[in-house]
């Protein structure tokens, strides 16, 4: 056998000293430099070179054992057992080669052999030892021969029994299985880290590594974690269940979750069709997983067939394509969404992730891009779980170029122009240019139609997508230039649902300030508030030319809606449409300030239940309108509980309290003769 070539023996050490740093930094420091596709590339290539030069294998080399040391701040703890991780296939043909391996070496002619089938979790994996049923010892895989001891940690985890189940339980049982984090707990976990300004994880598997490492086990508590148990170690003494699917079938009568989706198969044609399905459903299950692990079912056979250095020849890791890789942030864009969110989006180097090429990626808002610290030019690793949208999980700092440049927000819509918001205690910046701005267009313009804003009866979603795509319609103002004869040209339309729209838009040409201050879309401006800004300052004109003092003094509005307000008037392109919109002979009646009789002044009213006639905002609004405080609960000092449909709590509370409670015809009755000036409350 030739000696190999220098440059091979300078590449194998390469390898060995680059997974070797990687394991450290997975399994001791829970911070990952590389992506799961990186690592498997470089051993699978380390791989290839030691069985082309067999002479290059050492006994430390990566490809002969496990991970890593454990970290001294937990105490070390051997395993009775070890860990070993898995062979990996990479394709179909790879399956049907170790099921080829399998048949071989047991010699079996006959009929296919059976394997058990179940998802490769993606999270962190430990080892539980029971005593008599009682919970003694919780470890981590460590380096798969020695882990840290997290008894305490573990004994957190709510699916993990401090007692077993049943009433004789094995004198001894070692369960191994993945501790996981799913992602909904995963998203409630940064929600609240970026909250308090804590520690934002990359994925759901650091999640899951770094709660566990908590020197607090309080903390640790507070963690959505899940144990799933996937296999047995040991056990005394030894159980009559021949198989490894009788095994998981008593653990979960001890008590232990187990996957769901654990299936026994035949052949190499049975485990491709549930490599196949598992694929397809990856995405609604509703936590991570990065393959599919195949065992031989039948566990004399795993027995005979025993293990190799690192691995048990009876199982093997299908691997999926990775949900996560590392490319180059090219520049970043800024797009505006159709409710005026602005959000960096990164132009990537195209890299294909999950099976997908990936040429952008969200980079969420201005606090995310300086948690990330992330510059353009950066070396990034990139995310795709299934229909999330790809989005910039962390940087590789160490690979920064020297003319990297930082990433700076602009200050103006790039859509429109328009002023950028920036308010206190909100991460989304957004546009203020609602009416004007073209991306916001067809939200802006449902809004307005809307029921409860103008009420132009017939234009519905469709037909304003179709007249902005058409560029008939521009701003709102458009709409009251339209004509009956080019509306009846659009698909569906015809000349009497044209004459139709026409006659409705005439209608609504006719409002009320209230209505037509909705109708702006002015953010976090309902109905209710709007028709407190009427009330309260009586002409378009008074509210356009208020300061946030003056804005905040109205009932119900606080410094954020009072910044929102103050800034819509002061875009030059809003006040533009509005003066379009009143030149289009958009009208209504105004009175003087204080004008209206407020027989309810002082009064505390509830609103419960669904109403028929209006809409929860509406009757608030004529409430508000008649001098009353509409509030969220009843007390003993609430006028009146009004109960719609389904009333539930509020109306029981109410006639405990001795509350007065009418429905929705006595409600309406009040309020016509209240909203006529008849004082009487009969």
């Amino acid at each position: 056998m030739s000696q190999a070539d220098p440059h091979v023996i300078d590449e194998v050490a390469r390898l060995r000293a680059e997974l070797d740093d990687a394991n450290y930094r997975y399994y001791v420091l829970d911070e990952p430099r590389l992506t799961d596709a990186d690592y498997d590339r470089r051993l699978r290539r380390l791989q290839q070179l030691e069985e082309a030069h067999p002479e290059l294998v050492t006994a430390d080399s990566p490809t002969q054992r496990v991970g890593a040391a454990p970290d001294a701040g937990f105490p070390e703890v051997q395993h009775a057992v070890p860990m070993l991780s898995l062979d990996n296939a990479f394709n179909e043909e790879e399956i049907k080669a170790f099921v080829r391996r399998v048949a071989d070496r047991l010699e079996t002619h006959g009929d296919p052999l059976a394997f058990c089938c179940e998802p490769k979790l993606d999270g962190a994996a430990v080892s539980l030892v029971y005593e008599r049923g009682e919970l003694v010892t919780g470890v981590t895989r460590g380096d798969g021969r020695t882990g840290e001891g997290i008894t305490s940690n573990l004994r957190t985890l709510r699916s993990i029994p401090l007692s077993l189940r049943g009433d004789a339980p094995p004198d001894l049982l070692e369960v191994r299985g993945e501790v996981i984090m799913s992602h909904e707990g995963f998203e409630a976990l940064n929600d609240r880290a970026r909250e308090s300004d804590g520690k934002v994880f990359a994925n759901p598997r650091n999640a899951a590594a770094g709660s566990l490492r908590q020197l607090d086990p309080k903390i640790t508590a507070t963690r959505p974690l899940e144990f799933s148990a996937y296999q047995v170690a040991r056990i005394e003494p030894q159980p009559g269940d021949a198989s490894h699917s009788q095994l998981m079938a008593r653990l979960g009568d001890l008590g232990f979750r187990t996957s769901r989706e654990l299936t026994v198969v035949e052949g190499a044609e049975g485990v491709i069709d549930y490599c196949r399905e598992l694929g397809e459903k990856r995405d609604a299950l509703g936590y991570d997983i990065d393959g599919v692990v195949i065992k031989v079912d039948d566990l004399r056979l795993q027995r005979e067939l025993g293990f190799v250095a690192r691995a048990p020849r009876w199982a093997i890791a299908f691997k999926f394509p990775a949900q996560e890789e590392t490319t180059r942030l090219n520049d970043v864009e800024f797009q505006v969404g159709r409710t005026g969110a602005i959000t960096p989006v990164a132009r990537l180097e195209p890299v294909s992730v999950a099976g997908v090429t990936v040429s952008n990626a969200t980079l969420h808002n201005a606090d995310e891009i300086a948690r990330l610290d992330v510059m353009i030019g950066d070396t990034v690793a990139v995310r795709r779980a299934g229909d999330v949208i790809p989005q910039v999980v962390r940087v590789l700092e160490e690979r920064r170029p020297a003319d990297a440049r930082a990433i700076v927000f602009p200050e103006h819509c790039p859509a429109c122009g328009s002023q950028i918001e920036h308010l206190e205690g909100e991460v989304v910046a957004r546009c203020s240019g609602g009416l004007y701005c073209p991306a916001q267009r067809k939200e802006a313009l449902k809004h307005f139609a809307s029921r409860r804003a103008l009420d132009i009866d017939g234009l519905g979603e469709k037909l304003i997508e179709a007249l902005v795509e058409r560029d008939w319609v521009t701003t709102p103002a458009d709409l009251f230039r339209l004509e009956a004869e080019r509306l009846a040209e659009l698909p569906r339309m015809g000349r009497k649902s044209s004459e139709n729209l026409v006659a409705a838009l005439e209608k609504a040409r006719q409002t009320t300030l209230g209505r037509f201050i909705f109708a702006l879309g002015i953010r976090e401006v309902g109905e209710a508030t709007a028709a407190n800004l009427a009330r309260h300052f009586g002409s378009l004109e008074a509210l356009m030319g208020a300061d946030i003092e003056a804005l905040e003094a109205v009932e119900d509005v606080g410094p954020i809606v009072a910044a929102h307000v103050h800034t819509f008037f002061r875009q030059p392109h809003n006040r533009e449409t509005i003066d379009d919109l009143l030149a289009c002979g958009l009208t209504w009646e105004e009175q003087e300030v204080g004008e209206r009789p407020q027989p309810l002044a002082g009064q505390s009213w509830v609103l419960t239940g669904t109403l028929a006639s209006m809409t929860r905002d509406e009757g608030k609004a004529r409430l508000q309108a008649l001098g009353a405080k509409v509030a969220g609960s009843v007390s003993r000092k609430t006028a009146c509980v009004v109960a719609g449909e389904a009333a539930g709590s509020k109306r029981e509370k109410a006639d405990q309290m001795g509350v007065e409670v009418i429905d929705e015809d006595e409600f309406l009755r009040r309020l016509a003769r209240w909203e006529a000036g008849e004082d009487d409350h009969g």
